[in-house]
């Protein structure tokens, strides 16, 4: 019998260059749900990328510490217990300017890829 629930104990831990830990739940990279993506992260303090025009909605729930982002020239600035939608195709920047690391959860309809997320190079 199928059983109706999947229970996640190995996220994929994406190979970064920039200190950031990300490992995601499900979506692409995972178990091929193209759908949505579920990911936690932990940036560390310093941490940016470049502006990026996703092609998918993304969420953020803080879990602790503080991130940044500017978006379409807003700077918005979460803490922990506090979270934010930004609509696909918005214009955005993420980074943690600040001395403690973040610790978040990020998801994204439809689910993160590197062909959806348009970065702008260096």
């Amino acid at each position: 019998m199928d059983k109706k629930y999947t229970i996640q104990k190995s996220p994929f831990v994406v190979p970064t260059t920039d200190g950031k830990l990300i490992e995601e739940h499900f979506g692409n990279a995972t178990d091929g749900n193209s759908q949505v993506s579920i990911a936690h992260m932990i940036a560390p303090s310093g941490w940016s990328e470049p502006f990026q025009t996703p092609e998918f909605d993304e969420y953020t729930y803080i879990i602790k510490g503080k991130k940044q982002f500017i978006i379409d020239g807003d700077t918005v600035i979460l803490e922990a217990g506090q979270s934010i939608k930004i609509k696909k195709n918005t214009r955005v920047q993420y980074s943690n300017p600040f001395a403690a690391e973040c610790e978040y959860i990020a998801i994204c309809l439809p689910a993160f890829s590197m062909d959806l997320v348009n970065r702008e190079e260096g």
